[in-house]
């Protein structure tokens, strides 16, 4: 499994507008055929931030999801909805088990 984990920045009087747009892209993204788990979470202690996770079958599942028409269009609002501060990392895990 394939696993993104990070965060970006968002003012959070901007967390309104750019919801439309973050809700478009979880749902297009879940529903892609190697989407296992796709998420974004405003952070309780840091409002600006918010959390992404997601979990891929595999790498070619991941980089299928580059190649998507709601990936192009959601790289070209980030900015306009004042994204920024992206900090995102890949990770190769198993399934993991619970705690």
């Amino acid at each position: 499994m394939i696993m993104v984990l990070g965060t970006v920045k968002l003012a959070p009087e901007k967390l309104d507008d750019a919801r439309p747009a973050m809700e478009k892209m979880v749902a297009a993204s879940r529903a892609e055929p190697g989407c296992i788990a796709y998420s974004y979470a405003q952070d309780v202690l840091d409002p600006e931030t918010i959390h992404v996770v997601e979990k891929w079958r595999d790498r070619q599942a991941l980089t299928e999801h580059f190649g998507t028409a709601h990936m192009a269009e959601w790289r070209g609002v980030m900015g306009s909805l004042g994204l920024s501060g992206r900090d995102l990392r890949v990770f190769e895990s198993d399934d993991g088990a619970p705690i």
